[in-house]
């Protein structure tokens, strides 16, 4: 099929030049939708992929790769998320302008959600290196990859760096606390967890570590009144609220995260309100 496609690209570039692009463009749009409604879903995706293939090499750019790229890594486009398209086009995005703002950090998170964490600390460290506090969600993302590579001190660390920017982002409030706890820190996790909760007090993901850290430094009274108003946060929640939780997973998943999410929460609040001894951290 990619054949078939960069066989068709090459003879449009003889036949029709330079001033009949545009009248091609507009023919295949047409004959793509007639198939895709024809032969369905899957095929029109096949289809759009090919086209905008065709549009970019007839209009090639940095930005118009970076574009592309973001198209088929976002939420807003559910139909179109591909993240090894998306990384392609990041790629091709660094080999015409490596200095484009956000390639690096880009990149880091897919090698982050394909777990390479080797690849994504790589990329992100780079972004880092070249843009600094510009791009202060850098941080964020370094924070979320040594904390899942288990490197919680460093994870911290940047975390508290990231929050110096955004003091009020819950999911970062959130995510600190998570890799304080990992570290052993439940005191300061309960601490950054209350402070985060006076903004956002019908927070599931705060509630949620709140009850944790509380529970984990041995206060289980209020641990379990903590639990009780999780556990409700997290049986209001929706799929569009979980798939903006998690920018960059594929959206089409959030049903299957969210029920994931619920039962995590749920099997963690039971530890805290059945009072069992077993640590409440996951």
């Amino acid at each position: 099929m990619k054949a078939a496609f960069a066989g068709w690209r090459k003879r449009e570039r003889l036949v029709y030049g330079d001033a009949g692009r545009m009248t091609y463009i507009i023919v295949f749009i047409i004959i793509t939708g007639l198939y895709g409604y024809l032969f369905g879903q899957p095929f029109l995706a096949i289809l759009a992929d090919a086209r905008e293939n065709i549009t970019y090499d007839m209009w090639p750019s940095a930005d118009r790769a970076f574009a592309i790229a973001e198209h088929h890594f976002s939420d807003q486009y559910p139909s179109a998320y591909n993240i090894d398209r998306a990384a392609d086009f990041f790629r091709e995005t660094e080999r015409r302008d490596p200095g484009l703002k956000y390639v690096h950090h880009e990149l880091a998170r897919i090698a982050f959600l394909k777990g390479d964490f080797t690849t994504a600390m790589a990329e992100i460290n780079l972004q880092i290196a070249q843009e600094g506090d510009s791009t202060p969600n850098s941080y964020y993302v370094r924070g979320l990859i040594e904390g899942f590579a288990g490197n919680y001190g460093d994870a911290a660390k940047d975390y508290e760096y990231f929050l110096q920017f955004e003091p009020r982002n819950w999911a970062g409030i959130n995510d600190y606390a998570w890799v304080l706890l990992k570290a052993s820190r439940s005191r300061d996790a309960v601490k950054t967890t209350a402070q985060g909760l006076v903004d956002f007090p019908d927070n599931a993901w705060l509630l949620n570590s709140n009850a944790i850290a509380l529970y984990e430094v041995g206060d289980r009274v209020l641990a379990k009144v903590q639990a009780q108003k999780a556990l409700v946060a997290v049986g209001d929640l929706t799929e569009r609220e979980w798939s903006l939780s998690y920018p960059g997973n594929d959206p089409k998943s959030a049903t299957e995260g969210l029920a994931a999410f619920k039962k995590a929460t749920i099997n963690n609040m039971s530890v805290i309100i059945g009072t069992s001894s077993r640590s409440a951290v996951q």
